[in-house]
């Protein structure tokens, strides 16, 4: 059970804690970024008895992804059982404090260092000036000390000042060395009250991300181990930033590098416990979500594999992230490549989830709904779909507003790239990448009919009738801007057609089968409008399984959906 007490905790006590290496800074702290200027006010403030304010610490046997070393020292290693001091409040003031009573040099961005031990106490100041300097410039020797030296330095050292200096010394040491901290501690809290109540203290509000969290949660450090070579064990050690990041790595090869790290949570979560909310996630036990990582990391790859293989080149191209969830799931528990009927039931659920927007709200719960369809087709049996979709010319015409956050737009956008669209210009294989295809102005987003053409000759025409995903096709760059720019679709064709001999094999790829019936050589864009529509319906039908559970079967299927549900 949580518990917060407030103490008033003497200099040495609190410093000793610190040496132990029992007070850390979690992972989801910022850097340090007190200047040396900084730092002298905080120690010319408790020289003077000011007061610094509370610092507040979270007190936990749980061992979290942490920066180990407060001012850049080393510190010894959290034993099994040993309470750990997380510092929620207070990071700036506490590193700036020791590094100074120190003298630890500090590192900073691009190669910087900061040398604590230049912080000085001014022996000759009065009432009104600062005590503590960083400068020393102009002053006679032996009318300053550096603050480490006061605390640390021997009798010899002190002694060594001139005898009307002595009382001060004495003084500023014991301020010092005789100063109470006061400390609120949160005792025993799980991960998530803690970092709220950080997110409290110091982000204005902003929360922690769940990754975050689990990031400070999930760690475990490597151990040292004696032994002959006296080495450190990293076989049981596990850092979810840097797995993450290099899973990321290896899925820029595939160009799949923009899955969230949500998303991968969620893979893990399913595969734990058949859920993904976000309390499951923060409640998934440590070890149980290191043991399972490269299980799910092997069920995400073959996922993207999957996918890849169905005719989506790049990750920016799937209609959600989330998708990632139950095809991982599928491949989690059947590991081998999906033929036959389950295939064809896979893609039937792929272009459902698409066309259907299933993902655009209730993530969660979905998800939790969807592997146990998953789990009907790897049983051979037929899912039930509580929604429906329309993939009618009219549904398709009324509802293909170009834009790219959309997941039926994104849905069709992965069929277009199903048929590995060629260049106009030299029928070559079209360049699709992830950078490209992030907004609806993208190099690789070509108006088959321009808008600029549009808005001339068809100034009556609402935009979102050309800018429209059946007069979208994917191209590359040089044909938007060096080719076709605002020209007539008959114009730019013709052009293109000088160079291009194989232009109607070209135009297969893009759904596009007869100048005459679609409406190009006359600059027709209804008769375009409507052409395209009817055959983009045409290949999204043979997509779709059309057979459905029937009499036992389907009732069956939906009881069992309204019970689990």
């Amino acid at each position: 059970m949580a518990s917060v007490t407030h103490v008033s905790e003497k200099y040495s006590d609190f410093i000793s804690r610190i040496e132990s290496g029992r007070v850390r800074i979690p992972h989801f702290q910022r850097n340090f970024v007190w200047e040396l200027k900084a730092s002298a006010k905080l120690v010319d403030s408790m020289l003077k008895g000011y007061p610094i304010g509370t610092f507040i610490l979270w007190q936990t046997q749980e061992e979290l992804r942490s920066v180990r070393s407060i001012g850049n020292l080393s510190f010894p290693e959290q034993r099994n059982g040993e309470s750990v001091y997380y510092i929620l409040d207070g990071q700036q003031r506490i590193t700036s404090f020791f590094a100074a009573i120190t003298g630890a040099k500090i590192e900073r961005e691009r190669g910087k260092v900061d040398n604590f031990s230049e912080i000085y106490i001014n022996l000759m100041a009065g009432e009104d000036d600062d005590i503590v300097i960083t400068e020393t410039n102009g002053l006679p020797e032996k009318s300053y000390i550096r603050v480490t030296d006061l605390i640390n330095g021997s009798f010899a050292l002190l002694g060594s000042f001139p005898t009307e200096y002595h009382e001060s010394l004495l003084k500023f040491q014991n301020n010092i060395r005789g100063w109470n901290f006061n400390i609120t501690y949160l005792n025993d809290a799980k991960i998530d009250v803690a970092t709220d109540v950080f997110t409290r203290l110091n982000v204005g509000g902003k929360t922690l991300s769940l990754f975050e969290i689990m990031v400070a949660k999930t760690y475990k450090a490597p151990k040292v181990f004696q032994a002959i070579e006296n080495e450190t064990n990293n076989e049981n050690s596990f850092d979810l930033l840097d797995s993450y990041q290099k899973l990321i790595e290896e899925l820029k090869h595939s160009k799949y590098d923009t899955i969230s790290p949500s998303t991968i949570l969620q893979v893990v979560s399913i595969l734990l416990v058949g859920g993904c909310t976000r309390k499951q996630i923060l409640e998934l036990e440590k070890e149980a979500f290191i043991s399972i990582w490269e299980s799910a990391v092997k069920a995400i790859k073959a996922s993207v594999d999957y996918f890849r293989t169905f005719g989506i080149p790049v990750s920016e191209l799937l209609p959600y992230n989330a998708l990632v969830v139950p095809f991982s799931y599928c491949f989690y528990k059947h590991p081998d490549v999906p033929v036959g009927e389950m295939q064809r039931r896979l893609e039937d659920f792929f272009w459902r989830c698409a066309l259907g927007s299933r993902y655009s709200s209730g993530v969660e719960n979905k998800l939790a709904n969807d592997i146990q369809k998953i789990d009907k087709i790897l049983d051979n049996k037929l899912p039930y779909y509580e929604w429906s979709i329309n993939i009618s010319p009219e549904e398709l015409k009324r509802n293909g507003w170009f834009g790219t956050s959309r997941s039926f737009i994104k849905g069709i956008l992965c069929l277009y790239a199903m048929q590995k669209p060629k260049s106009f210009h030299n029928h070559f294989d079209v360049l699709i990448d992830n950078s490209w295809l992030k907004k609806s102005t993208s190099k690789n987003y070509h108006h088959f009919f321009p808008i600029a053409f549009m808005r001339r000759e068809y100034p009556t025409m609402d935009y979102w009738r050309y800018n429209h995903i059946l007069n979208i096709t994917i191209v590359d760059d040089f044909l938007n801007k060096r080719i076709i720019r605002d020209k007539a679709p008959a114009r730019y064709m013709k052009e293109i057609g000088n160079n291009n001999n194989r232009l109607a094999e070209t135009l297969l790829t893009h759904f596009i089968s007869d100048f005459q019936d679609f409406g190009v050589e006359q600059n027709d864009y209804e008769m375009f409008f409507n052409a395209r529509a009817i055959i983009v319906s045409s290949e999204l039908k043979k997509r779709i399984v059309s057979e459905v559970a029937t009499g036992e079967e389907e009732q069956q299927t939906e009881e069992e959906y309204n019970e689990e549900n």
